[in-house]
């Protein structure tokens, strides 16, 4: 028998926690600092550039919150309280300028007009009786309902101030926002630039959807998976399609990416086997970290940079398998761009759910199942959580963001990650 020793084998780094790695990504990326004018109800789901700032108050003008009667408290009680009759002065439609309120009478007034001064309450028309006037006036109005000061009054400025911040920079707008913008009359909005992000898978087994597919070849999902969140995260892709097993291929495909991207995205070839291209190729045109994140799905993640064309350009690789490449995407990806377009919330909101499933399926890593909120508000699960199995994300409503080792018993809490969030 042979004295030689054998060679030892190569120690492995510990996997990475995914908060730390999610660290290091922001650590490094900073806001592109580019700006541009937008039509206000073309903003959804940009990031705010600065501060939007109210040039009003709104309301401008107390008004009425009812269809109803203008009126004042002291003259009702005067005049007996509930059942008291009260003759009309004038009639207020929205968008009129009344003129003050004569004592001991009513004014009859629409949602929105304008409160007439020396009015201090609105009492609905449900609380009302119209009484017709012999003599052809304006009429009279019966008190039906008990009337307290400020009843039905919107106030001038109870939702906005003149020089209060509307929205803050750095907010990711949506439907309601955008209201409140416009609410303060802004037209346009300056908003980040999107993000300029270039788009390409790799692996000769890879078929786009509609060509046949060849002996030992699958469709490329994960094309069009990333390509959809990139428009939901507000990036302009440039989709560079399937690039090649080989390293001048890869090598070419990131020089002609890093062009006039801020950011290039891949998914498969992350790992170091020999047809693994993507790790000499960084390193050749830029720099690269590999990192195994004690996640799963989803533990391996490149992330580098191209600079081989005289700037910058940040690099990301996702894996191959196409839940995971969807998951990783959510939890790495997503927060890098939200930090490129200068967001101040990066973070996942989660909701504590109960589980109405068991897990007993422990593993050393942090796990994000895929499950479904039921009609009881609680967390239904996939029943197959392989990273190769799309259909879980597609049925699911969101993540389930396990501890390591943890188990699930039916009515346990557990965080969820809804999609509508992460999208």
């Amino acid at each position: 028998m042979s004295d030689e020793k054998k060679p030892a084998a190569p120690v492995r780094a510990p996997m990475l926690p995914m908060d730390e790695a999610v660290e290091r990504l922001l650590s490094q990326v900073v806001s592109l600092g580019r700006t541009e004018s937008v039509t206000t109800a073309l903003a959804r789901g940009r990031v705010l550039a600065r501060d939007l700032m109210s040039p009003l108050d709104v309301p401008p003008y107390d008004n009425s919150a009812m269809d109803g009667y203008a009126m004042r408290a002291a003259d009702v009680a005067a005049a007996g309280g509930e059942g008291a009759v009260l003759p009309l002065s004038q009639r207020i439609p929205a968008g009129t300028v009344p003129t003050p309120l004569q004592p001991g009478t009513a004014a009859r007034i629409f949602t929105g007009a304008t409160v007439p001064e020396g009015a201090d309450s609105v009492l609905m028309q449900e609380m009302c009786e119209a009484v017709p006037d012999a003599a052809g006036g304006l009429g009279q109005v019966r008190i039906l309902g008990p009337l307290v000061e400020g009843l039905h009054i919107r106030r001038r400025g109870e939702d906005l101030r003149v020089g209060q911040v509307v929205i803050p920079a750095g907010a990711r707008l949506n439907a309601a926002s955008l209201g409140l913008a416009a609410t303060a009359g802004a037209a346009t909005l300056e908003v980040a630039a999107r993000p300029r992000v270039a788009l390409f898978s790799t692996g000769d087994e890879l078929v786009l959807p509609g060509q046949p597919l060849g002996p030992g070849q699958i469709y490329n999902s994960n094309r069009t998976t990333l390509h959809a969140l990139l428009l939901a995260m507000g990036c302009e892709v440039r989709d560079l399609g399937i690039v090649p097993d080989s390293l001048e291929a890869t090598r070419a495909a990131l020089r002609e990416a890093a062009k006039d991207a801020d950011l290039i995205l891949s998914s498969g070839g992350v790992s170091v086997g020999e047809e693994d291209h993507l790790k000499p190729a960084l390193e050749r045109e830029g720099r690269l970290d590999l990192w195994q994140i004690a996640i799963k799905p989803g533990k391996p993640l490149a992330f580098g940079e191209v600079t081989s064309v005289g700037g910058r350009t940040w690099y990301m690789g996702l894996p191959g398998n196409p839940v995971s490449s969807f998951v990783t995407f959510l939890l790495f990806v997503r927060p890098v761009l939200l930090r490129m377009q200068g967001a101040t919330q990066l973070s996942t909101r989660g909701y504590q759910l109960p589980a109405e499933f068991t897990w007993t399926k422990a593993d050393k890593r942090r796990e994000f199942l895929r499950a479904r909120v039921t009609e009881t508000g609680g967390l239904a699960l996939f029943g197959n959580q392989s990273s190769g199995v799309m259909s879980s994300a597609a049925w699911a409503d969101g993540l389930i963001d396990l501890a390591p080792g943890a188990t699930v018993e039916p009515g346990q809490l557990l965080r969820f990650l809804p999609f509508n969030d992460l999208f």
